[in-house]
C-alpha cells in the first residue's frame, strides 16, 4: 500500500501565492482609483462648464437693453441704446476711428435748443470733417409740458421716422425743429407745422405725412426709459465715448465744447 504524497504547499509556495494576491489587490484598488478620480475630473469639468456658460448667460443678460427686449417698430439706423448716429452724411453712419459724442434731447427743452444754438455749427464741422461721430438720443421726458398733445413724442417719432425713411434729411430736420421751437406749457407746433419743418429739411411729402401715424411712439418711450436706466435724469446730456462731460464744460457757452473737444484730440 503506498503512503499518500505530502501535498501541503511549501513556505515559499505560501509566500509567492500571498505576494501575487496582494498585488492583484493592489492593482485592483489602484484601478478603482483612477475610476474615481476619472469620474470626479469629468464632474469638476462638468461644473466648470456650467460655470462658465452661466457667467456668459448672466454677463450676455446684463449687457442687453431694454430696446434689445423691445420686439415693437424700431427705425431703422438706431442702435439698441436708442442712438442714431451721424456721421460726416446721413444718419446711420459713423467716421471710422473718430470720437463718439452722444446727445441726449428733448425738442421741447429749451436748454437743449440753447445747446443747438451754442454747438451746431461746429458738431457739423467735426462730424464733415471725419473728425466726430454725433448720436442723437431722441428722449420725450417733457411730454406733460405741451397741455396735453405730446409735443416731445411727436417730435422725437418724426425725428426716428426721418432717420429711418430719410436719413440725409435727419440732421437738417433736428436743426429745423430748434430753429423753431416752441416754449414749455405751450401745445407745441402743430403736427401739420412739424411735416413742414421735415419738408423743407429734404424729406420727401409721402414721409412726412407719415409722422402722424406715430409709427415709433412706443419706441420713443422705451429709448426714454433706457436712458434713464443709463443714469440720464435731464436734458440736454452730452457724453464723449460713453462719458459725461465734465460739469466744468459750460456747452451753452459758444466755442467751449468745441475748445474742450480740442483738449481731447477731436479735431486736432
Amino acid at each position: 500500500m503506498t503512503t499518500p504524497k505530502n501535498t501541503k504547499p511549501t513556505r515559499e509556495q505560501r509566500r509567492d501565492a500571498a505576494r501575487a494576491q496582494a498585488e492583484k489587490l493592489r492593482q485592483e484598488q489602484a484601478a478603482r482609483e483612477r475610476r474615481s478620480r476619472n469620474i470626479l475630473l469629468g464632474v469638476l469639468a462638468g461644473v466648470v462648464v456650467l460655470v462658465v456658460a452661466a457667467g456668459i448667460w448672466i454677463y450676455a443678460e446684463s449687457q442687453k437693453t431694454l430696446l434689445d427686449e423691445f420686439d415693437g417698430a424700431t427705425p431703422a439706423n438706431s442702435d439698441s441704446s436708442g442712438g442714431i448716429s451721424v456721421g460726416a452724411t446721413a444718419a446711420g453712419t459713423v467716421n471710422e476711428g473718430a470720437s463718439d459724442l452722444q446727445v441726449y434731447l428733448d425738442f421741447m427743452c429749451p436748454y437743449c435748443g440753447m445747446f443747438e444754438d451754442a454747438n451746431g455749427s461746429d458738431l457739423d464741422t467735426l462730424r464733415s470733417s471725419g473728425d466726430l461721430t454725433v448720436t442723437y438720443h431722441l428722449l420725450a421726458n417733457l411730454d406733460s409740458l405741451s397741455m396735453g398733445t405730446q409735443y416731445s413724442t411727436r417730435t422725437a417719432n418724426a425725428a426716428a421716422t426721418v432717420a429711418s425713411e430719410a436719413p440725409d434729411a435727419f440732421v437738417p430736420f433736428v436743426e429745423g425743429l430748434f430753429a423753431q421751437q416752441p416754449e414749455e406749457n405751450t401745445e407745441g407746433l402743430t403736427d401739420d407745422e412739424i411735416a413742414q419743418i421735415a419738408v423743407d429739411a429734404g424729406v420727401p411729402q409721402e414721409v412726412a405725412d407719415t409722422f402722424t401715424d406715430g409709427t415709433y411712439n412706443e419706441w420713443v418711450a422705451v429709448a426714454t426709459q433706457q436712458a434713464k436706466r443709463e443714469g440720464v435724469s435731464g436734458t440736454p446730456t452730452v457724453k464723449l465715448d460713453g462719458k459725461t462731460l465734465p460739469q466744468t464744460v459750460n456747452f451753452y457757452e459758444p466755442g467751449t465744447l468745441s475748445s474742450y473737444l480740442a483738449e481731447q484730440g477731436v479735431g486736432g
